[in-house]
């Protein structure tokens, strides 16, 4: 069974980059769109990026221009490269497929933006 572990998170400037990772224990060639998510504190979970097993991305109006998911087949990773970060983008990361499945939900990695 495939699990999806995140990391890459930290503390960053408002203006700076971070890289997140998620890496698959198995093969993520099956599952056809992954996706991002991020919970920040007091709020829901919320979708951020995702992308289909052709490429295809689409991403929430908030961080549009400003992240960019990818995917790596071979590696069984996704990825998602967070510039022009900003104070409101603090939150924990989740990576799951999309639509989201309980059992694919890891701890997630915490990114704090400081202003």
């Amino acid at each position: 069974q495939v699990q999806l572990v995140e990391s890459g998170g930290g503390l960053v400037q408002a203006g700076g980059s971070l890289r997140l990772s998620c890496a698959a224990t198995g093969s993520i060639r099956s599952i056809n769109t992954m996706g991002w998510y991020r919970q920040a504190p007091g709020k829901q979970r919320e979708l951020v990026a995702t992308i289909s097993s052709g490429s295809s991305t689409n991403y929430a109006d908030s961080v549009k221009g400003r992240f960019t998911i990818s995917r790596d087949n071979a590696k069984n990773t996704v990825y998602l490269q967070m510039n022009s970060l900003k104070p409101e983008d603090t939150a924990v990361y989740f990576c799951n497929q999309y639509p989201p499945i309980r059992i694919f939900w890891g701890q997630g990695t915490q990114v704090n933006v400081s202003s």
